[in-house]
């Protein structure tokens, strides 16, 4: 069993011993914005009631059968602080989308040195890192600080209240800088000590460890068999990709989604400074990840727009040609992520005249995230990190278009597995792998996009990678306009 706790869904998956999907759930819920900028969940209403929910289903679903194993994940790096009991002290502030710690990120690279956070962490502190999110907490909340004993993510919060477990995988641990030491794969307690003085850490563990079994209360609250093994599980994307078979070194994931994500194993730590270096899901392997802040958001704005479904937006692109008939795309729509780390870079469509349509309009957004994922990959490959095999999962699979238009951009070829569930389905291995069974063969390849050569788009991504550097200027004195209407436009506190 695997159940995941997403940003906007959470979804589990039943499989049979032999990778057979026997049953799959999702539950929507909602994010909260309390102020621009700050994104949050309700680990109570949001967390523990959709896993609840979801291990019911299942656990009806499995009718009888035995059940081996469960793993857990979730949408991450968090921080969740909870009192020693494990009770959610107030709301989790989630990962690199939530930007209250802007100050904290500069304060702390100031204190440690962003070299030294770079060379010890393998990332340098951003809106994703745990650490500014914690030295936020210290100084604004300074009443919820001195009541918290646990530092949980989504991942952590499930296993505590399933096991009473208090621990944190490796990867999510790596993302938690600069509290975690990539080179030893242990706390870096000299600076956790100055970040969140006092606070007792989890115990570190690997994904793939059972690190507890289902309790009474637990069984009581879910209808989960007590004594089922429970697996550490890890952060959803780390699952996602491990749910494609992305396990050896040059093996790389592309999620198309609401943003797009890309992980990539490599045989060692390379820390690169537009890049999250980080530990792997299997015990001492490491990984470099990269992510942009819209790809899907872009495609729903733009759909809401102009009309009309998908489908028929994606069949009338098909048809315009590539380079959508003179218009190029930054689809900086929320700031941008890897490699920029640029949260006031803004989306920028140039080009335009009164010829352009809905079409070439949705095709130049796909293209514009397809030269996004081409920078992302470029990096990587600087990094030393260059990839031998691409996976593509994520709804934006679906219809073909959207992974063509990427395969003719970057050059290379990607492989389409049969199931695209997701997290959970990776989690649902993990567990599989810990119960000692050989999950090879379980989601295989069933199509292998193969790039155009004959697209081009070679001047294209020359001009995407001008038109940043030329509108960043003007991006950012937008960006803090927006902000000003925001701040002015919010309801007054009472």
């Amino acid at each position: 069993m695997g159940i995941d706790i997403g940003t906007a869904t959470s979804k589990g998956v039943l499989l049979g011993v032999d990778g057979t999907v026997r049953h799959r759930v999702t539950r929507p819920h909602a994010v909260s914005t309390p102020v621009p900028g700050r994104f949050e969940h309700d680990a109570e209403d949001v967390w523990w009631r959709d896993f609840v929910d979801i291990a019911r289903e299942l656990v009806r679903a499995a009718d009888g059968a035995r059940l081996n194993g469960l793993a857990v994940s979730g949408i991450g790096p968090c921080l969740l602080p909870a009192d020693a009991q494990g009770t959610p002290l107030r709301p989790a502030i989630l990962y690199g989308v939530d930007t209250r710690a802007t100050v904290e990120i500069s304060e702390l690279t100031d204190l440690f040195g962003g070299d030294e956070i770079l060379r010890r962490g393998g990332s340098p502190l951003t809106s994703q890192a745990v650490g500014p999110k914690l030295r936020w907490l210290v100084v604004n909340e300074p009443q919820v600080w001195a009541r918290t004993r646990m530092l949980l993510m989504a991942s952590s919060f499930l296993v505590h209240r399933l096991t009473g477990r208090y621990v944190l995988d490796h990867h999510s641990a790596s993302q938690c800088s600069p509290l975690y030491d990539l080179g030893r794969r242990e706390w870096a307690d000299d600076w956790a000590s100055v970040v969140a003085p006092g606070l007792p850490l989890p115990e570190l563990v690997w994904p793939t460890e059972v690190v507890g079994h289902v309790s009474k209360a637990a069984f009581a609250a879910t209808g989960l068999p007590e004594g089922l093994p429970v697996t550490a599980g890890t952060i959803d994307a780390w699952a996602e990709a491990t749910s494609v078979g992305v396990l050896e070194p040059g093996d790389a994931m592309v999620m198309y989604g609401t943003t797009m994500f890309l992980v990539q194993v490599v045989d060692e730590p390379r820390p690169h400074p537009g890049l999250w270096t980080t530990s792997g899901v299997f015990p001492g392997t490491s990984t470099l990840a990269a992510g942009m802040a819209t790809s899907g958001a872009v495609t729903d704005w733009l759909r809401g727009l102009v009309g009309g479904s998908f489908e028929d937006l994606a069949a009338r692109a098909a048809e315009v040609p590539a380079g959508s008939r003179g218009l190029l795309v930054l689809p900086y729509f929320a700031g941008e992520r890897t490699p920029l780390f640029d949260p006031s870079a803004r989306g920028v469509i140039a080009g335009l005249t009164l010829s352009h349509g809905p079409a070439e309009l949705y095709r130049a957004v796909l293209e514009g995230i397809a030269y996004g994922v081409r920078h992302n990959l470029e990096t990587m490959r600087v990094a030393g990190g260059a990839a031998r095999r691409l996976v593509a999962v994520g709804g934006g699979t679906q219809g073909g278009l959207w992974t063509q238009i990427v395969s003719d951009v970057t050059g290379l070829p990607q492989q389409v597995t049969r199931e695209s569930i997701g997290a959970s389905l990776g989690d649902a291995m993990l567990a599989a792998v810990a119960d000692g069974v050989d999950v090879s063969g379980w989601n295989p390849v069933v199509e292998t996009v193969q790039p155009d050569p004959g697209r081009p788009y070679e001047e294209f991504y020359a001009r995407y990678r001008e038109l940043y550097p030329a509108t960043a200027d003007i991006a950012h004195f937008l960006a803090e306009q927006q902000h000003r209407s925001a701040r002015a436009d919010a309801p007054t506190p009472e």
